[in-house]
């Protein structure tokens, strides 16, 4: 018999009368986490940190020598992910990659005020107010930032690119979580099931692909069919790598959809603590974007809330708590304002402008890639990672 986690079970029977298939397997997905690699990280968790981040590293950039002398069972699961699924085409991810480049300010936009916003709505804001992620929101944001420009660069996700070694490293540090949070006495396993479910990241890469779309054009992107499907490739073959399990990932843009609304109705509605971490990430974006002068970040703030809950809709926007800001108009002023700048710049001064900005508040460390990851369960408490 399926366990349901104790907040779900309102949400679960809405879910099963819209789609009985769909909200069973969404369910049946919050006990679950990273199937190959959680069980990995528990046999390692008694290994010296600077040990584990090292191996783990040297996995992923494929040094050899250094992988030669970690454990077999690390040793055969980095091997397992050279293995392509057998459904990956590169060539598919080529649209995609054109339509990011020619609308990454606009994508970004959309990224941030409603893509993120939108994904706090469920239980997995629980996990950054146990660990106090929150207090780390703009850093948060540049890797979130990053991420997305690593995978939409051209062969960003080839095996030796970083598009790939990315997505990889956030399976670990999620796997990693995951098992602080499972031993924590603040996680309530019987109410919200596994922390950083399998759920929760196939949720999540749904709205980071479809909803991506939608929110993208609705504030000026434009995609024709083709590069719509190609952006779609990407962020699966991103969700896969991160180690979302193919029976929660989805295929298609009607699959991507179907499990956005039922993972939706499949949630509680929103507490205390996604008005907090959605109020903490609009309030990071002057930060972000390095807007210092109080009145330009004020603006900056208020143009974030309007085009967030424009965006996410008056409903969840009135969860979070957000200001009750008219969003009249705010939308297709947006789009003429940003229509009007693209004419008069032109196509390729627009492209690399949008690299530049983004290159700007993406976060790239002096020292290249990390593979740290947290050794305790509150960020303060954590050795820096």
């Amino acid at each position: 018999m399926m366990y349901i986690p104790s907040a779900h079970v309102d949400g679960y029977a809405k879910a099963r009368a819209v789609d009985q298939e769909a909200a069973d397997n969404y369910i049946r997905h919050t006990t679950i986490g990273d199937p190959a690699l959680d069980p990995i990280t528990e046999e390692l968790s008694s290994m010296r940190p600077a040990d584990l981040h090292r191996f783990i590293g040297a996995g992923i950039e494929q040094q050899d020598e250094v992988l030669r002398k970690a454990p077999q069972i690390l040793r055969d699961f980095i091997e397992s992910l050279d293995e392509p699924p057998p459904w990956l085409d590169f060539d598919a991810f080529r649209p995609g990659i054109r339509a990011f480049h020619a609308n990454v300010d606009l994508m970004l936009i959309a990224f941030v005020t409603g893509v993120l916003v939108e994904g706090f709505s469920t239980l997995i804001a629980k996990s950054f107010s146990i660990t106090g992620r929150v207090s780390s929101t703009k850093r948060r944001l540049q890797q979130n930032n990053r991420h997305m420009l690593d995978i939409f660069f051209p062969g960003g996700l080839y095996r030796e690119n970083d598009g790939w070694k990315l997505s990889t490293r956030i399976r670990f540090i999620h796997s990693r979580i995951r098992s602080l949070l499972d031993k924590s006495e603040e996680w309530q396993h019987e109410a919200w099931g596994t922390p950083v479910s399998a759920a929760h990241l196939g949720f999540a890469i749904s709205v980071f692909s479809k909803r991506l779309l939608e929110y993208s054009l609705q504030v000026g992107a434009r995609f024709n069919e083709e590069e719509k499907e190609s952006v779609l490739a990407v962020w699966r073959y991103a969700g896969y790598l991160m180690g979302i399990p193919e029976t929660i990932l989805y295929t298609t843009a009607a699959e991507a959809e179907e499990i956005y609304k039922i993972s939706y109705l499949c949630e509680p509605p929103p507490d205390s603590d996604s008005v907090t971490v959605a109020n903490g990430l609009i309030q990071a974006i002057p930060s972000v974007a390095s807007v210092a002068d109080p009145t330009e970040k004020k603006k900056l703030t208020s143009l974030a809330y309007r085009l967030s809950r424009a965006l996410i809709g008056n409903r969840l926007s009135s969860c979070f708590e957000f200001p009750s800001n008219s969003t009249f108009g705010t939308l297709l002023y947006f789009r003429m304002k940003q229509r009007v700048q693209r004419t008069l710049k032109g196509g390729q001064l627009v492209r690399a402008d949008n690299f530049s900005q983004l290159m700007q508040i993406a976060v790239y460390d002096e020292h290249g890639l990390s593979y740290k990851m947290p050794d305790h369960v509150k960020h303060s408490k954590s050795a820096s990672w």
